[in-house]
């Protein structure tokens, strides 16, 4: 028998096997990889469409499961197999070139998000699409079930539809559900046929008022948002720079619970590393440190950079505004402060701490601050060249110390000088202490009991 030989009743028996064993003991039985592009959604849940289509072979009469060499989960086999008799399949990407296995990133998320069609019938970009994803981004991020009634999506949306509809948006659900789900973002599992194209009237309404579809997010999608803080933050960096341009968003961005510095943080891990166990790996032997570090710069300097644009993006909003400071901004702030964290390393950025605590939080994160080094009251940046990681005892020095003015001097140098060794590139293989020599430091650091202020754009350094 030919893979065309399956029918919905061999994959609803792949299906019911897969919610017996649980997923992971599913793929590792028939030798699968979790899929990263192509997702069957049924019932409430996504499932592996290659591996269930797979499995279901199994299930014709005298034939045995499918291998994944022996054959294609694309469009135009398992994918396009599954839609040719009735489920939905959700691509949750557009790279033809995707790796199966690699897990589903925030610049995936963003491409995705990047590449929505945008309706510009009134002569700019029309909100529905903008409006509804980041209610549901807002959702993950509380960690609120992923799938609702349609009757509470309705709603929730035409809630958000009415009051930040700033382009004469309608309060129609049913439209930005209906381009979403096409966009491959949203899944409506368990509809059977085709959901109808986000245009016309009547039928659309009727569409969605006679199924009454259950829907979300598609599942990769909601548990990045759920757990990074740095999807979330790319994911409303690009709705905000694409759809609203020359709007105020912060209403919006309040209603959807997004606007405060906790849209950056992660997810807490189920163990997360024990800062200390990097702290005694080094003082055993400093050598198995160093590929570690070689490995991680890369990934770093590219997180760096993508935080710190998020920031300029934000900063860019207020030019041409009269303003004697900067004005918070959460977005802003969260990213701004992600990104020193992950420039950190969970470490003291002052060259002359004399030891931060080894205790850690109730998260186990290391006791770390992040500061303004030039406080946004006298006209500092919200920008990660102007702030630092600073554990308890220098934080405290920097803003009540004697010698705070020429400790400021020092950390205003080093958040400089860390900045630049991360922007350089992307593409560097060591760590910055490597690309930024201590020699380079030492002019500005000097000693820091000799006291003195220093002067940035006419202000003096503060807290």
């Amino acid at each position: 028998m030919a893979l065309t030989d399956i029918t919905s009743i061999e994959v609803e028996k792949a299906i019911e096997e897969c919610d017996r064993r649980g997923r992971d003991a599913f793929l590792k039985h028939y030798g699968f990889r979790p899929a990263r592009r192509y997702l069957l959604s049924y019932g409430g849940t996504d499932y592996d469409s290659k591996a269930i289509v797979g499995a279901a072979h199994g299930y014709l009469p005298g034939e045995r499961p499918l291998a994944a060499k022996d054959f294609s989960g694309g469009a135009a086999h398992a994918a396009g197999l599954l839609r040719g008799i009735g489920f939905v399949v959700v691509d949750t990407t557009t790279d033809d070139g995707a790796d199966e296995g690699r897990p589903f990133t925030a610049e995936d998320l963003v491409a995705l998000v990047a590449k929505l069609k945008v309706n510009r019938s009134s002569g700019a970009p029309a909100l529905y699409q903008p409006i509804t994803l980041l209610w549901a981004i807002g959702r993950a991020h509380r960690g609120e079930p992923r799938l609702l009634s349609w009757g509470e999506t309705e709603e929730a949306v035409r809630v958000l539809l009415k009051r930040h509809g700033m382009r004469g948006e309608r309060p129609r659900p049913d439209y930005p559900v209906a381009a979403l789900h096409r966009a491959g973002l949203w899944s409506l599992p368990g509809v059977a046929g085709d959901v109808p194209t986000a245009h016309g009237d009547s039928g659309l309404r009727s569409w969605f008022a006679d199924n009454q579809p259950v829907g979300g997010l598609i599942e990769p999608v909601y548990d990045l948002l759920n757990r990074s803080g740095e999807a979330r933050l790319a994911a409303i960096d690009q709705l905000l720079c694409r759809f609203f341009d020359g709007l105020e968003y912060e209403e919006l961005l309040a209603d959807a619970g997004l606007y405060d510095d906790g849209v950056a943080e992660d997810a807490a891990a189920e163990d997360p590393p024990h800062p200390q166990d990097r702290a005694d790996r080094a003082d055993r032997s400093e050598e198995p440190e160093k590929p570690e570090e070689s490995e991680r710069w890369p990934v770093e300097a590219a997180r760096y950079e993508r935080l710190c644009r998020i920031v300029e993006h934000r900063e860019a909003e207020n030019h041409g505004k009269r303003a004697t400071r900067t004005v918070r901004n959460p977005i802003r702030s969260a990213s701004a402060r992600a990104a020193v964290l992950s420039r950190s390393q969970g470490r003291c950025e002052n060259p002359h701490c004399t030891g931060q605590p080894t205790d850690v939080t109730d998260a186990r994160l290391p006791i770390i601050e992040v500061d303004h080094v030039v406080g946004l009251a006298l006209g500092g940046r919200d920008h990660p060249m102007q702030m630092v990681a600073l554990c308890p005892n220098c934080h405290a020095v920097k803003t009540r110390g004697s010698t705070r003015e020429a400790l400021r001097a020092v950390l205003l140098a080093v958040a400089a000088e860390r900045h630049a060794a991360l922007s350089r590139s992307a593409e560097e293989t060591q760590p910055f202490r490597a690309a930024m020599p201590s020699g380079d430091l030492d002019e500005h650091v000097g000693d820091v009991q000799g006291g003195g202020t220093t002067a940035v754009g006419g202000a003096a350094l503060g807290e």
